[in-house]
C-alpha cells in the first residue's frame, strides 16, 4: 500500500497583492536534495464550471504525483478562482505561476521544477516557465497558441468572466485597455521559442472543439523539438481522461530521468 502524501494548504502572496489558494503534496520520507517538483494549474472557468469550482480536482492529482511518482506537488488557483482573491487578467495569471513557482520552491525545496498546465493555465505556465530558467520543462494540455480570439472579442470576455465570478469587482479591470492589450500580447508560441531546448510537451484531444490541434502544432513547431502527443477521439477537458493523465505522467517520468 502507497502511503498517504504529506499534504499542507497554503496562501500564497503575489508582488501585486493577490493571495492565492495552493495545494501543496509531499511524499512521505522524501529527500528534496533528489526530489523533483511540478507546479499544477487549472483552465480557465466556462459556463459548466464556474470559477468557484475550476481547479478544485488538482490536489487530487498533485497527491497522485506526490505518492505514485515520488514528486513535490503544488496545485494552484489562480486569481479570482476558488477562495484566491483578486480578478482575471491574462498578465496576473503569468504573475500568479511566478508566485506559485517561488512557493513551490520554498515551502517544497524540490532539486528542479515542472509546470503543467491545462487550457490557459498551460499557455501562461509556459509565458512564465520560459523566462524563468530554473523551470526544467513544460507541459501544455489543451492550451491555445494565442489569445487571438479572446483579443478580437475582449468585450465579450470581459462579461463572460463576470458571468462566471473569475472578475468579482464590478469596476475592474480599472485599465481596460492594459487588460485588452495583455490579451494579444501574451503568447505561449513566443514563449516557446524562448523556452527551448528545455522540453516542451504538448497532449491535446484530437477531437478538441474549444482549442484546435492545429494551436498545439504551432507551439510544437516554434519550440523547435517540441514533443505532441494527440489523444484519439477525446475533446478538451482531458484531466479526468485517464489515457491523457496516464501519458502526462508518463513524460514527467521520462523528462525527469532525461535531466
Amino acid at each position: 500500500m502507497t502511503d498517504e502524501p504529506q499534504t499542507t494548504e497554503l496562501r500564497i502572496p503575489t508582488s501585486d497583492g493577490a493571495v492565492l489558494e495552493g495545494y501543496l503534496a509531499r511524499p512521505t520520507n522524501a529527500s528534496s536534495a533528489s526530489t523533483p517538483g511540478v507546479l499544477l494549474l487549472h483552465g480557465f472557468p466556462s459556463g459548466a464550471v464556474w470559477a468557484e469550482h475550476i481547479g478544485a480536482d488538482l490536489p487530487e492529482l498533485a497527491s497522485r504525483c506526490a505518492t505514485e511518482m515520488g514528486w513535490i506537488a503544488l496545485a494552484l488557483r489562480f486569481r479570482g478562482c476558488g477562495s484566491s482573491t483578486g480578478n482575471f487578467s491574462l498578465g496576473g495569471w503569468v504573475e500568479d505561476v511566478r508566485a506559485g513557482l517561488a512557493a513551490l520552491r520554498s515551502e517544497g525545496h524540490p532539486d528542479r521544477v515542472w509546470v503543467c498546465g491545462f487550457g490557459t493555465g498551460g499557455s501562461v505556465g509556459l509565458v512564465a516557465a520560459a523566462d524563468d530558467p530554473d523551470v526544467a520543462g513544460v507541459a501544455m494540455i489543451g492550451a491555445p497558441a494565442d489569445f487571438e480570439d479572446w483579443s478580437r472579442n475582449n468585450k465579450r470576455l470581459l462579461a463572460h468572466a463576470h458571468q462566471v465570478g473569475a472578475i468579482k469587482d464590478q469596476h475592474f479591470p480599472t485599465d481596460l485597455a492594459q487588460w485588452n492589450r495583455e490579451l494579444s500580447t501574451i503568447r505561449a508560441v513566443d514563449a516557446a521559442e524562448r523556452l527551448s531546448p528545455r522540453p516542451l510537451f504538448l497532449l491535446h484531444g484530437a477531437a478538441d472543439e474549444v482549442v484546435p490541434q492545429v494551436d498545439a502544432r504551432i507551439v510544437a513547431e516554434a519550440h523547435g523539438a517540441g514533443e505532441l502527443r494527440l489523444i484519439s477521439g477525446a475533446g478538451h477537458l482531458l484531466r479526468h481522461d485517464p489515457r491523457a493523465i496516464a501519458v502526462l505522467l508518463g513524460w514527467l517520468a521520462r523528462s525527469r530521468n532525461a535531466v
